[in-house]
């Protein structure tokens, strides 16, 4: 019964093919031109020291809360090492919009105005705080920067990169609420190896981070959309190594990488995932339906493979298409074990 209602969410694809008619754009003067224009200076949260040592009794307790009296012997992840001064995680909650600037169908964040979509995210972040007092909430603007196609395009990669001007208008409006920032990536026939180095300078930023989505990673070479793609720990590896790499070199604080997951074969070897002091490895449960079938979700594919952190996305539509017709409740998603420190919403 169970894997008959997992198996749904293989078509839990949102809608990426929306009849967008931009160009691509390449690595070009134009494109180098208007990311110079993006200033390193980004106003940071005060309350975070980055400089302080972690508090590691502090530290280690907030991990016990957050395992939420787990017994399975996953929670917290014992083979996971503090992280250098500076971390969000476990001492804040992140609460994500998701989605792309171009298309209204991806995601919350290109659904309203930006003045509007800041203000419900704020909305959001009030109610989390209500809902766990003892967690400070940082808002997040989560951001696909390469999004998958069904059409192979210009470069023959199933994909198509975002101008350098609208990750640009990101940062502008993630800085009027000091909100964290993360680039999320589709490769579709491309690699993380591939696509991650084009942004670097956006990753010098300390308040950028990453997400990945195994979803549109067709490393089979279906086009992406009409099959669930995968990525293997290597691939994961590569990413937080080349993240913790940057934050050594530049004296950055610790990075999040956060991996959307819904499936098993989304994420293969995950045992061999490695943790680093200078990045926080999210597992995003992504997928959608109703309450009882995420809750399974979480449990086989996140919470019974740990890696390092959680995290949980709620669909202000799709999560409501079929009965019972309703959202899991903040306090819900709360009492999940481990409480996931991530929420994102689209």
């Amino acid at each position: 019964m169970l894997k008959t209602k997992i198996n749904l969410f293989a078509i839990a694809f949102f809608c990426l093919f929306t009849g967008i008619s931009y160009g691509q754009v390449s690595d070009t003067t134009k494109a180098k031109k208007t990311q110079d224009t993006i200033s390193l200076k980004v106003k940071t949260d005060s309350s975070i020291n980055t400089m302080a040592a972690i508090d590691a009794a502090r530290y280690d307790s907030l991990l016990l809360k957050i395992a939420n009296g787990d017994q399975s012997g996953h929670w917290p992840v014992k083979k996971a090492p503090r992280p250098l001064p500076g971390a969000i995680f476990p001492f804040y909650r992140v609460v994500a919009y998701y989605g792309n600037m171009y298309s209204k169908n991806m995601g919350v964040l290109g659904q309203y105005p930006p003045k509007v979509m800041l203000e419900k995210l704020q909305g959001e972040v009030k109610s989390w705080t209500a809902a766990d007092p003892t967690t400070p909430v940082k808002p997040a603007l989560h951001y696909i920067c390469v999004t998958a196609q069904a059409e192979a395009g210009k470069n023959g990669l199933h994909n198509l990169r975002m101008p350098f001007k609208q990750i640009d208008s990101v940062l502008h409006m993630a800085q009027k609420i000091n909100a964290l920032v993360f680039l999320d990536f589709q490769v579709g026939f491309s690699t993380v190896q591939q696509e991650i180095p084009r942004i670097e300078k956006y990753l010098l930023l300390p308040n950028v981070n990453i997400g990945i989505d195994p979803e549109f990673s067709m490393k089979e070479g279906s086009v992406p959309g009409k099959r669930i793609g995968t990525f293997d720990a290597a691939d994961i590896n590569f990413v937080s190594g080349y993240l913790a790499g940057l934050v050594r070199k530049n004296n950055l604080p610790p990075k999040i990488l956060v991996i959307h997951r819904f499936t098993r074969k989304m994420v293969t070897n995950y045992q061999d995932i490695k943790l680093h002091p200078e990045v926080q490895l999210v597992m995003d449960m992504d997928g959608w339906g109703g309450p009882d079938l995420k809750k399974d979700s979480y449990k086989y594919f996140i919470s019974h493979e740990p890696v390092q952190f959680t995290g949980f996305k709620l669909f202000y539509k799709n999560d409501i298409k079929n009965p019972p017709k309703r959202m899991l409740t903040k306090q819900e998603v709360l009492k999940l074990q481990p409480a996931p420190v991530y929420i994102q919403y689209q």
